[in-house]
């Protein structure tokens, strides 16, 4: 389980008695390669999947493709991944150990 610099909701730094709050960030990396676009990473142009991309598309295994995608060239072990009706996602994806 990977520890990083820990962000809010809104991907802003958490600070915490002065200091940078670390802790364990798989869901962390996860949110944030979802709403990644692709060429946000400039050393990693390929990297994101772009989420707001799916948000009308009738097709959501797309969606869960490239999630899937995603996950495994960052090193997750994707286990499940389901999309409800109004694309809520349920994943069941960890770095492998």
């Amino acid at each position: 389980m990977p520890n990083d610099i820990i962000l809010d909701e809104n991907f802003d730094l958490q600070i915490a008695n002065g200091d940078l709050v670390v802790g364990e960030s798989t869901y962390q990396h996860q949110r944030i390669l979802i709403f990644a676009e692709k060429g946000e990473f400039k050393q990693y142009p390929k990297v994101g999947v772009g989420s707001k991309h799916y948000l009308e598309s009738e097709r959501p295994d797309n969606f869960a493709r490239e999630i899937r995608q995603q996950f495994i060239a960052d090193g997750m072990n994707v286990k499940q991944i389901k999309i409800g009706d109004n694309l809520e996602l349920n994943i069941d994806s960890d770095y492998e150990s």
